[in-house]
């Protein structure tokens, strides 16, 4: 009988991130920007529990990983494209062509399946990531457009730039770039200078800009992975 409930839980915590992910939805479509960034940030917390969970109980199995990267991206791929979308209804002009660019939000969607998709069959990604991770860039987002939304629906002339970010992160996700992990072997500087040296400059970041600072943190990431990029 544990081992019967021990296997389900999980996946238990998945649902949850997939229950979590599908408010977020309702909320961003319905512009409550706040609540949408605040469930986005508790799937992020599932995200990290079901995982550590089917370690810790050895609860392992293909049903498991598959539900997992449906639930990652609806929570972390439709959830912050429909934020997303949700502010280019308000900034985009409501005639011709205009109408249809709010519509490139839902390629945050897309690019963060591709993005699932070939973590799942990528066995280089142990340690360290290839491309930008999927939870990564739905805080970006949903920072952006939580705490950004007023100067970006008084400045509509910036919809070029937030487009063009969309196009960017879109790559991202699907790029061959590494990106390094917060995984702690042990808590010695020369091991893991590269992420002492992130949450270190995380702190000012979280402290200074409020909503915006998770945007502002996920930009710092990208640029230490690229400083610290080693080509072979």
């Amino acid at each position: 009988m544990p081992n019967c409930i021990t296997r389900h839980i999980p996946n238990t915590v998945t649902c949850l991130n997939l229950f979590s992910g599908c408010i977020a939805c309702v909320m961003a479509f319905e512009n409550h920007y706040e609540w949408a960034f605040l469930f986005i940030v508790l799937s992020a917390v599932f995200d990290f529990f079901d995982g550590m969970l089917a370690r810790l109980l050895h609860a392992y199995s293909n049903i498991g990983k598959d539900l997992d990267s449906l639930a990652d991206d609806v929570s972390f791929g439709v959830a912050p494209s429909v934020m997303v979308f949700s502010l280019l209804r308000e900034t985009c002009p409501d005639t011709g062509i205009s109408s249809w660019l709010p519509y490139t939000a839902f390629l945050i969607a897309v690019f963060s399946a591709l993005r699932l998709a070939k973590f799942n069959n990528d066995s280089r990604q142990t340690s360290s990531f290839i491309g930008l991770p999927v939870p990564a860039n739905a805080l970006f987002w949903a920072s952006l457009v939580t705490g950004g939304h007023d100067f970006l629906t008084t400045h509509p002339d910036l919809t070029a730039g937030v487009l063009l970010l969309v196009v960017l992160f879109s790559w991202l996700l699907v790029s061959e770039i590494p990106m390094f992990s917060l995984k702690f072997k042990n808590l010695k500087w020369e091991s893991n200078k590269v992420s002492f040296t992130f949450l270190l400059v995380c702190i000012p970041l979280l402290a200074l800009l409020g909503m915006c600072s998770f945007a502002a943190i996920i930009i710092w990431y990208i640029l230490l992975s690229l400083a610290t990029w080693r080509k072979p």
